[in-house]
């Protein structure tokens, strides 16, 4: 077993635990999963939420440190920046825009749906969290039978919290959204008590403010911070390690509370997860092969497109083995100098930026995978809480570690951001890792293009070794 990669052990894990969720359901096994089985899973999830705040602030940070002094940047490092986040804002908003288009997630029956949307209303009760578009299924005489079923599972414990969930909310102003991107008490926040979007917004003021302080007062928090941020991603590698395990025990506790004892409704879920590959795979390819190249057009149009797509192919080759931007970026190097003629200052400058945080594949399926999510449990998010998935994903990229399946754990901080159970990451994890692969191809391709966009912009990188020499 030493010898099989990692990822296929992964695979043999969630199809073991589909498996198992199946025959229990024949056998009438539902209570033994649920109780033995099922408990691992919520121990995964709690340990990637265990990560998943204490990574983001430390990446966050330490990745906008490692940019330089704000004089040292200078207009390159600003520009290059905003051409990363313009890039990354983008993918997602194709990614939105194909998720509404295509609606993965209501292929699947209007019977699983409306179970998935009861337990979606019962966890949100349980959890304290606010229903997102105010609708009450579960309240409706002719879902009481399902409600009750869920009661069996432990999902529900009071009556009384359903009416409690039914008190109406205190009106808000049109800016409360900005208001409450602003955090009062970091370590309130910090707590759970805050939205994700708080703590990003902190680790993004904290690093910059870094920046202006003299480094000889921030060696020791910067080396901290940097330190910090390898110790959590090396948590996430010993937490993946046991991965094999945790999503057997995952996937057959989320496909036994989904299926229970009908085996039907098992492909009804990769029904939709198929419609789900298909929208995500559609949004990548769009931004590898019509995006960027359009972007080249634009703003190089003397690069040729196939010249572009042929100078990084072996760069776009390893990424999609790897899943790793950043096992990636000494091929990366290589394709843009000698394929592409990138001055060596230039991509010495942009594509570690890139690697930190441009992340325009794993933000659009970030945007997909959540809205799919939502349409499968029959949840409306609104467009202002779309826009929120748009500003969480783009903010989250830049603390997402350039490694196989960090996406993962950016994706649990997005579906928090908009009140969604994060524990629904099993759903999608049967084919994540293809997508995952595709998805690192992009990134590469994104990082390359901005690259050459950048070389050309201040002519073969005079500008830019003029700024590094000062």
């Amino acid at each position: 077993m030493k010898n099989i990669p990692l990822y296929i052990k992964i695979i043999i894990g969630i199809l073991l635990g589909a498996a198992w969720a199946v025959v229990s359901g024949w056998l009438g096994w539902q209570e033994f999963t649920r109780d033995w089985i099922d408990p691992f899973g919520k121990i995964f999830i709690n340990l990637l939420k265990l990560i998943a705040i204490p990574l983001i602030i430390f990446s966050v940070i330490s990745g906008i440190v490692s940019l330089g002094s704000p004089k040292d940047l200078g207009k390159m490092g600003a520009r290059t920046l905003l051409m990363y986040l313009v890039t990354t804002v983008l993918s997602v908003s194709v990614g939105l825009i194909l998720v509404n288009t295509i609606e993965p997630g209501k292929k699947l029956s209007d019977e699983i749906r409306l179970v998935n949307r009861i337990s979606y209303e019962l966890w949100a009760i349980q959890e304290q969290i606010e229903i997102k578009d105010g609708l009450r299924y579960a309240q409706k005489p002719e879902n009481q039978h399902i409600v009750r079923e869920k009661r069996a599972q432990k999902m529900l414990t009071d009556e009384a919290e359903i009416i409690q969930s039914l008190k109406p909310k205190v009106k808000q102003g049109p800016l409360q959204a900005l208001v409450d991107m602003v955090p009062a008490n970091i370590f309130h926040a910090l707590a759970g008590n805050g939205s994700m979007l708080q703590i990003i917004f902190f680790a993004i003021f904290f690093g910059i403010a870094l920046l202006y302080v003299p480094g000889e007062k921030t060696k020791v928090i910067v080396l901290f911070m940097q330190g910090s941020s390898d110790i959590f991603i090396k948590m996430v590698d010993i937490i993946m390690r046991a991965a094999p395990f945790f999503v057997f025990a995952l996937m057959a506790g989320v496909v036994n509370d989904i299926a229970g004892n009908d085996p039907g409704k098992i492909i009804e879920i990769f029904k939709g997860l198929t419609w789900y590959s298909v929208t995500v795979l559609a949004g990548l390819v769009l931004m590898a092969f019509a995006f960027y190249p359009g972007l080249l057009k634009l703003l190089v149009p003397a690069q040729k497109v196939l010249g572009f797509l042929r100078g990084i192919s072996p760069a776009q080759a390893l990424a999609f083995s790897t899943s790793s931007s950043a096992a990636t970026l000494p091929v990366t190097f290589e394709c843009v100098e000698e394929n592409l003629g990138v001055d060596k200052k230039t991509a010495g400058f942009v594509l570690p930026i890139g690697a930190t945080i441009n992340m325009d594949g794993t933000s659009l399926y970030q945007a997909v995978a959540v809205l799919f999510l939502a349409q499968m449990h029959m949840i409306e998010l609104s467009l202002w809480q779309q826009l929120t998935v748009v500003l969480t994903a783009t903010l989250a990229s830049i603390g997402s570690a350039a490694i196989p399946s960090a996406g993962i754990v950016m994706l649990m901080v997005v579906l928090n951001s908009v009140g969604l159970n994060p524990a629904w990451i099993a759903i999608i994890l049967p084919v994540d890792r293809v997508l995952d692969m595709v998805r690192t191809t992009v990134n590469v391709t994104g990082d390359a293009a901005v690259c050459l966009v950048m070389d050309r912009y201040v002519e073969g990188g005079e500008d830019i070794e003029k700024e590094l020499d000062n």
